[in-house]
């Protein structure tokens, strides 16, 4: 894992708001960085890898399948992680709980 995603699974797994998160969870033939199944909600943390060469028209093939199969997909800049891991996981919890 990232030093992001190290950030976010320190708070994710201690339930916020009662909701319990899984990290590495796969999924059809993906590796989603964090899945709440109460939720249906994916949470990937993109860093710059995210916007070179492909990776834009992968992520996106990769929220349309995911989507199709009735998850919600969040997207969380590895910057922000970094810069404020508590209000990134506050942003998960309230989309989480309906938010969007």
């Amino acid at each position: 894992m990232s030093l992001p995603e190290v950030l976010l699974w320190q708070r994710l797994k201690a339930r916020p708001e009662g909701l319990k998160f899984r990290k590495q969870h796969p999924a059809a033939q993906y590796i989603l960085d964090f899945y709440c199944h109460e939720a249906w909600l994916v949470i990937e943390v993109d860093g710059v890898a995210h916007d070179m060469g492909n990776g834009p028209e992968r992520d996106e093939a990769r929220g349309a399948h995911l989507q199709q199969r009735g998850l919600r997909v969040i997207r969380i800049s590895a910057a922000d992680v970094l810069r404020d891991p508590d209000e990134a996981v506050a942003t998960i919890v309230a989309y989480a709980q309906g938010g969007a």
